[in-house]
């Protein structure tokens, strides 16, 4: 009788690696898992963990800036169905970036106050690829970038970011160059220099949601950038939640306030006008 608890190995499944390239090549496992480098000492328990949910997090967010680096490049070619596509994934990413903070949450206060002495002055705060993600989204700000400086390519690519148009800033190129009244100030301007709510481009808005099955490709845009901004929202306030239960109203690592620090990025906005068109919709 067959042992239904047993699974053979298929006679065409590969075992021998030695000239091939294996799993653990392709993924260069060695040098990924040997990147955990706890600094305790004593070492402690939780230290893993908290390496382990940043590393993890900046992976995503490379993922994401390639993604958001491809839309803006599809947008920038009037190419739109490849781009919200892009977006779709950015989505799903943040929606992971948003669930990792769970598994952060179970070093309660006792647990993180024996790790953090061996953070230093390493802080969030300074994640290079959060911030591309911030520019390429909007939330240019020049301050940003000599926080970068002892690390050259870092600053160079923010910088170059900085100096360039937004996803949003592409998007309302596009919409101008597909006959859009999108108002003139917005199609040229100093890119460096944050993006600030137009009346004019509510006025824009407030037409292709009237009538959405008119205006179907922008109409989808506009929804999928409101989920963008949401999605980046509910990142932000479930970090604010993790560390106020983690160290209560404590300075951060890297100097910041902490939690009221943090809560001040919940009033950022990256696309104004698609929550201000909203007051229009309906009268």
């Amino acid at each position: 009788m067959p042992d239904s608890t047993r699974r053979d190995l298929e006679a065409g499944i590969e075992t021998d690696f030695r000239r091939q390239m294996s799993y653990g090549d392709y993924l260069c496992l060695d040098q990924l898992l040997s990147a955990q480098r706890p600094q305790s000492d004593p070492p402690q328990h939780d230290e893993l963990l908290f390496i382990v949910q940043h590393q993890t997090s900046e992976l995503w967010l490379k993922l994401m800036v390639h993604e958001l680096r491809s839309a803006r490049a599809l947008l920038a070619a009037d190419d739109l169905a490849p781009a919200l596509k892009r977006l779709a994934r950015v989505k799903h990413i943040q929606h992971t970036l948003t669930d990792q903070w769970s598994v952060l949450a179970t070093m309660t206060p006792s647990e993180y106050a024996e790790i953090r002495p061996f953070l230093a002055t390493s802080s969030g705060f300074q994640s290079a690829q959060y911030r591309e993600v911030e520019f390429l989204l909007g939330n240019k700000d020049a301050d940003m970038v000599p926080v970068h400086a002892h690390d050259p390519a870092a600053r160079d690519v923010l910088a170059r970011l900085l100096g360039e148009p937004s996803l949003y800033d592409e998007f309302l190129r596009h919409l101008a160059r597909t006959g859009y009244a999108v108002p003139a100030d917005l199609v040229e301007r100093d890119w460096s220099v944050k993006h600030r709510a137009h009346d004019g481009l509510v006025d824009l808005f407030a037409t292709v949601y009237a009538a959405p099955e008119e205006h179907w490709g922008v109409y989808e845009t506009c929804e999928e950038l409101v989920d963008l901004e949401d999605n980046f929202q509910e990142w932000r306030f479930r970090h604010l939640q993790v560390v106020q239960r983690t160290i209560g109203h404590k300075s951060g690592t890297g100097g910041s306030s902490g939690v009221a620090f943090l809560r001040r990025a919940l009033d950022l906005t990256f696309f104004p006008e698609l929550y201000e068109v909203r007051t229009r919709i309906g009268g």
